[in-house]
Formats: C-alpha cells, sequence, structure tokens
C-alpha cells in the first residue's frame, strides 16, 4: 500500500493541474480569445511565410502558458482555417501545430505534464524552473519554425488569397481573466495545481451555470476524460513498478546528461512520455532538466509518445485533415534531432 500511496502521491499533481487548464481554455475560447487572436494574426500583412510564424508564435505562446494538450485541442482548428482562408498549402499549419506544440512545452511546469511529474515534491518554484529553461524554450522554438518553413518553402511561398475576415470580438471576460490568474500561480507557487483546478472549476462552473454557454456534457467531452483516466492509471502503474524496480533510478543516477535527454527522448517514444516520466523520476535523477529535454521534444518523433499527438490526430481528422504518422516521423526526426540537440547544448 505505501508503494502504491508513493506513486499516487507523484502522479496526481499533473493531471488535476491539465485538467484545470484545459477548463481555463475552454472558458477562454467561449470568450473568442483564440479565435479572434487567430483572425488578427491572419489579417497581418505578409504571404505564406509570414502567416505560418505569426501562427506559430500563438501556438508557442498558447503552450506555454495553457499547456500543451490545451493548445493542441484548441489552435489545430484555427490553423486549419487559417490556412485554407488564405488559400495557403495547409500541410505546414497541420504539422507545424503539433511538433510547436511539443517544443514549446519547456518554458512553465504546467506547459507539459511531464515537467510537473519529474519535479512533483522537489520544491522548485515556477520562476527557477523558467529560468533555467528559457533558452532551450527559445531555441526550440525558433528551429521547429525553420525546419517547417524549409519543408514547406515551395507551398508557403506561393500566392496567398487576400482577403481578410472580420475578427470575431474580443472580450475580457472569465476565460483571460482564469488564464491570467493561473499563469501567475504557476509562477509563484511552488504546488499549483490545486489552487489552478479550482480556477479552472470556477471558470467552467462560471460558464455553464451563470452565462450558460457550454454544457457539463461539452465540459467532459473538451476534457477528454477517458484519455485522461487511461493515461493516469497507465502513469500510475509504471510509477508503482518503478518504486519496486529501482534500476531505472539507477541508470538515472549516473548518466550524464547528454544520455539523460537521450534516455528521455527513446523511452518517451517507446512507453509514452507520461509513464516514461514517471518510470524515470521515481527518484530525483541527476539532471533532471535534461531527462525533461528529452521527454518534451522526443515526441515529436513518434506520434504516439506524447498525448499531445494523439489529441492532435483526433482533432485533425475531425476538422477534415489527414495526417499521416508516417509524414509526422519523417519530418520529426529533424525537428527532434535538432531541437534537442541545441536545447541540451544551452542548458
Amino acid at each position: 500500500m505505501s508503494v502504491f500511496l508513493s506513486a499516487l502521491d507523484q502522479v496526481w499533481e499533473p493531471f488535476v493541474l491539465i485538467l484545470g487548464l484545459i477548463f481555463i481554455g475552454h472558458a477562454s475560447a467561449s470568450d473568442g480569445l483564440f479565435n479572434s487572436i487567430g483572425a488578427r494574426l491572419a489579417n497581418l500583412p505578409g504571404g505564406g511565410v509570414s502567416l505560418f510564424v505569426y501562427m506559430m508564435v500563438l501556438v508557442a505562446v498558447v503552450t506555454a502558458t495553457l499547456n500543451l494538450d490545451t493548445s493542441v485541442v484548441f489552435l489545430t482548428p484555427i490553423l486549419l482555417h487559417t490556412a485554407r482562408h488564405r488559400g495557403v498549402d495547409e500541410r505546414a499549419f497541420l504539422y507545424g501545430s503539433i511538433f510547436m506544440a511539443n517544443a514549446a512545452s519547456l518554458l512553465l511546469l504546467g506547459s507539459n505534464l511531464t515537467n510537473i511529474l519529474v519535479f512533483t515534491g522537489r520544491n522548485v518554484r515556477g520562476v527557477e524552473f523558467t529560468r533555467t529553461m528559457l533558452w532551450a524554450w527559445i531555441t526550440s522554438v525558433v528551429i521547429t519554425t525553420l525546419v517547417v518553413v524549409a519543408w514547406n518553402w515551395k507551398p508557403l511561398r506561393s500566392k496567398v488569397v487576400s482577403d481578410k475576415e472580420i475578427p470575431p470580438p474580443f472580450r475580457i471576460g472569465v476565460g483571460l481573466i482564469s488564464l491570467g490568474v493561473a499563469t501567475v500561480l504557476m509562477l509563484a507557487v511552488r504546488n499549483a495545481a490545486l489552487p489552478v483546478v479550482i480556477v479552472g472549476v470556477a471558470a467552467e462552473f462560471v460558464e455553464i451555470v451563470i452565462l450558460r454557454r457550454t454544457t457539463v456534457r461539452q465540459s467532459t467531452k473538451v476534457a477528454n476524460v477517458p484519455l485522461l483516466a487511461v493515461l493516469f492509471a497507465l502513469a500510475l502503474a509504471v510509477a508503482s513498478l518503478a518504486r519496486v524496480w529501482h534500476y531505472p533510478a539507477h541508470v538515472m543516477a549516473s548518466a550524464g546528461t547528454w544520455a539523460t535527454g537521450a534516455i528521455g527522448a527513446g523511452s518517451a517514444n517507446v512507453i509514452n512520455n507520461l509513464p516514461a516520466a514517471a518510470l524515470l523520476s521515481s527518484r530525483l535523477p541527476a539532471h533532471p532538466y535534461q531527462l525533461l529535454l528529452g521527454l518534451d521534444l522526443g515526441p515529436n518523433l513518434c506520434v504516439i509518445g506524447a498525448m499531445s499527438s494523439l489529441l492532435w490526430l483526433r482533432i485533425a481528422r475531425q476538422n477534415g485533415a489527414h495526417p499521416s504518422a508516417r509524414t509526422f516521423s519523417q519530418i520529426g526526426i529533424v525537428v527532434t534531432g535538432l531541437t534537442l540537440v541545441v536545447a541540451l547544448a544551452v542548458t
């Protein structure tokens, strides 16, 4: 029982946090925040390359503040709509949305579930984490953008439709307010999961009961509770295993910085980065930040590497796109290799 409780103590926090952030993202979407910003960026001057860069900046910022899974759920449809409306080949926007979500998930503890799994109980403040990962985040965002632009250079350079759309109204509502509060909490509080989920539940309560802009069923669907439950159970099982099988902890205690990053990336693509994080961090590894670089950037190699990629497949297909796991890996091997090497070098 003590093994189970110890594993539960490590695993519950990130899943509670992501639930709160998804609710906050849902409230922000109901306020029209993402649609409004996306439309305004789409109307900025420039061709297909400029349009793509604008959208990658949006994905990077939303990923950092609202978690990569929230970014994938709410921004993938906006990026596809923007490409189609402006007459630009949508492939760069489709694959860029997920590559950037994974690459930009390094900045805050709450940007990726794996960040919290590794640092649960480590007493690290959000500001300290962000300071350490800042240059890795910047370089990963820039490299990911450049690789996808180079891959789709000719299609992105084609003439874009000049027709501009009227942006939906921008409201300062419960979504934006709760987003601001959650960001401050993640930076200032060592264990922000409970405060953030309280903010998220409160925001969703206002949306459902007071504003009546959504329903409990829609809220549950957006949060993708079944997938969260499966991944939680898997992470809990692996975290329990790690407490009786000490070999992974011994390996991580003795591995160097480059080996740690490589082990994190490889494990993520074999068993998914959430259970990999639970397995490799049951005891504090010698190089936790380098482990996170592997766990966060590694999933851009294989579509099964992260929950965000699985969500992306579902959302993309729902919006009429045709993502390919083979294409994902063909481009992802370049994105992963370059971002991981440079991020390890600057951290």
